[in-house]
């Protein structure tokens, strides 16, 4: 019954697997995030403890220790790796930092630098903005998910913020008119300028594709008996979408 991190093969079998060791299993919630690199080790993140990579055999091969890093981290191509802070971070802290190999911090984005004005002072759950995602684009910007805020960012290489979306005010093309959508999750730039989303209850969808030169929705995905907490959603090669979810309801 030990947390662990498993990797499947298209079958359901597991074809790897990582029994986190007890000194980590206090560092598994919340969020947290495993990511397969091209070298074949596993990014891990442990929130509250930081960073750790793995070989294939289990071995610790690097770790950042930071416990401001709760849900999110990738490796870059330039050997960096990015990370998000946003479980009980307050005004004066930085929400995405990158660091390089040596465990020096070299870039980082504040969101106090601006949205230090209402209504977004006024906000606190589970921390000021609880940040839970950031995403390098291939353009050097930088995406990034604001759960409380209910935004989807994308900040240039100074940190200014160069396009948003407000899913609060994005308008349903179902039967159910306009909605409140709260808590987006893992943004996805898509390579025709799409942004697939997950977002919660108690939106009346739980992941969306948004044309981001028309700000319409284009696709949107909902599952009425039993989807819940989505948390991340990825666009695969055959063009289906393969969703992270819970299932309240087994039918």
């Amino acid at each position: 019954n030990s947390p662990h991190f498993v990797e499947l093969n298209m079958r359901g079998d597991i074809v790897w697997e990582y029994i986190i060791p007890t000194n980590l299993q206090a560092y598994v919630q919340p969020g947290g995030d495993a990511e397969l690199l091209t070298n074949g080790n596993i990014l891990c993140v442990f929130p509250g403890a930081g960073l750790y990579e793995l070989d294939r055999a289990g071995a610790v091969v690097w770790t950042y220790l930071d416990p401001d890093v709760p849900h999110d981290a990738d490796r870059l191509t330039n050997g960096n790796t990015l990370m998000v802070f946003g479980d009980d971070d307050q005004f004066p802290d930085a929400q995405v930092k990158e660091g390089d190999a040596q465990g020096n911090l070299v870039w980082s984005w504040k969101a106090r630098d601006y949205f230090f004005t209402a209504p977004y002072t006024s906000l606190f759950s589970q921390g000021w903005t609880h940040c839970n995602a950031a995403s390098r684009l291939t353009n050097g910007n930088t995406l990034i998910s604001l759960r409380n805020f209910n935004l989807t960012l994308e900040v240039n290489p100074q940190g200014v913020p160069v396009w948003s979306q407000d899913w609060s005010r994005v308008v349903s093309v179902t039967s159910t008119g306009g909605f409140m959508s709260y808590d987006p999750h893992e943004p996805l730039l898509l390579t025709n300028d799409h942004l697939l989303v997950c977002l919660q209850s108690p939106s009346p969808v739980q992941v969306v594709e948004l044309d981001r030169a028309t700000g319409q929705l284009v696709w949107q995905y909902t599952r009425p008996e039993g989807l819940r907490t989505p948390r991340d959603c990825n666009r695969l090669r055959n063009g289906n979408t393969l969703i992270l979810c819970v299932l309240t309801n087994s039918s």
